[in-house]
């Protein structure tokens, strides 16, 4: 004959009106369901949060690779363009930005030459053209913003000539001489 065991309540006090579910360790109260101490309108909230983090980033670094732009009271530039024309090699010298008053030099370059550079404005420009032991002629032209400032020519084994001219401190100067 089979027996009947009676479901053994657990060890403890007991508690009017439970069915066996103990409360909650936080002291409100034990309940069913949906309730296990999530709130799903909290979890939404942070995902939308979380989104809107994401959207925020993902624009940062999208648009960095934009040109930053220029800092505010940055000093003007202009583009100089040196050209030295003739047949032949010959070693130049030039003034690039951001040298410490140390020309960058080609040697040996085979003629003609052209080079075109953004310098700071009212620092002086300037190509010194030297010929090899063959010699021939060579020509450099110095060009400030379009404008033609100046052209001297060399000659002969080991010649030399130089083009220079001081930039206009900003576009549009109002000095005549140095609107270059």
């Amino acid at each position: 004959m089979p027996t009947t065991e009676e479901a053994k309540a657990p060890e403890g006090p007991e508690i009017a009106g439970t069915t066996g579910v103990s409360p909650r360790r936080d002291g409100r109260g034990a309940g069913r369901g949906s309730d296990h101490g999530t709130d799903r309108g909290g979890i939404a909230v942070a995902a939308v949060l979380l989104l809107a983090c994401a959207g925020v980033v993902a624009f940062g670094v999208l648009d960095s690779e934009k040109a930053p732009p220029k800092p505010p009271g940055a000093a003007p530039t202009a583009e100089v363009t040196y050209e030295v024309l003739g047949e032949g090699t010959a070693d130049i010298a030039y003034r690039a930005a951001g040298d410490d008053g140390e020309a960058p030099v080609v040697a040996h370059v085979g003629l003609p030459w052209r080079k075109t550079v953004s310098l700071p404005a009212g620092a002086p420009a300037s190509v010194h053209v030297t010929l090899d032991e063959r010699g021939g002629t060579a020509s450099c032209t110095l060009t400030v913003r379009g404008e033609h400032v100046q052209r001297a020519t060399a000659t002969g084994a080991f010649g030399r000539t130089a083009c220079s001219g001081e930039l206009p401190a900003r576009e549009g100067s109002a000095d005549p001489e140095r609107a270059y």
